[in-house]
């Protein structure tokens, strides 16, 4: 399987950056995963505007991929404004339609990145990205500073089994 992952954020440092690299490590005997930056991609103005050689060259990763891994910090309730922009420009390109999306997050409080994930399933759902998310399913890496060890590794095992259970109904989905 091949699959690209989104890191929610242009932030030079993230704790979704830092799962994605856990799952790109733990992941890969079950998948080869890419991670896609939104900071590489200029912000999205307006539908007349044509698409940058960045956005093409994103655009092409995700046609290519077997499924689409996107991780999202929360701001105000809601995913960042690059993912949103990112997300316009995908709307662009159609990079999306009928593909199939995985939504994990990390923050820092005790909610995890619930209303973020759930605004997100919405956008990536609207008649514009067409995309397909796995119903019923969710990742929140709640208190997600001291989750990781020095290696980058997440330090619950309880934590991991969630995540291993939750990728093993994303690559069955994706295989289906």
């Amino acid at each position: 399987m091949k699959f690209v992952a989104i890191v929610g954020t242009n932030a030079d440092f993230s704790l979704n950056r830092n799962l994605l690299r856990f799952m790109q490590k733990h992941f890969t005997k079950q998948a080869d995963i890419e991670i896609l930056e939104i900071k590489d991609l200029e912000a999205f103005h307006d539908a007349s505007q044509t698409p940058s050689a960045q956005v093409i060259a994103f655009s092409d990763k995700i046609h290519a991929a077997d499924g689409v891994i996107i991780s999202t910090p929360e701001y105000d309730h809601t995913i960042p404004a690059p993912l949103a922009s990112a997300l316009e420009w995908l709307g662009q390109t159609k990079a999306l339609n009928h593909k199939k999306v995985m939504i994990t997050g990390a923050s820092y409080g005790f909610l995890g990145t619930l209303r973020a994930q759930e605004h997100l399933r919405r956008i990536l759902q609207s008649p514009n990205l067409a995309a397909s998310t796995l119903a019923g399913e969710e990742f929140f890496l709640r208190r997600a500073a001291q989750a990781f060890d020095e290696e980058g590794n997440l330090k619950d095992t309880q934590v991991v089994a969630q995540l291993d259970q939750y990728f093993a109904d994303f690559v069955s989905w994706v295989k289906d």
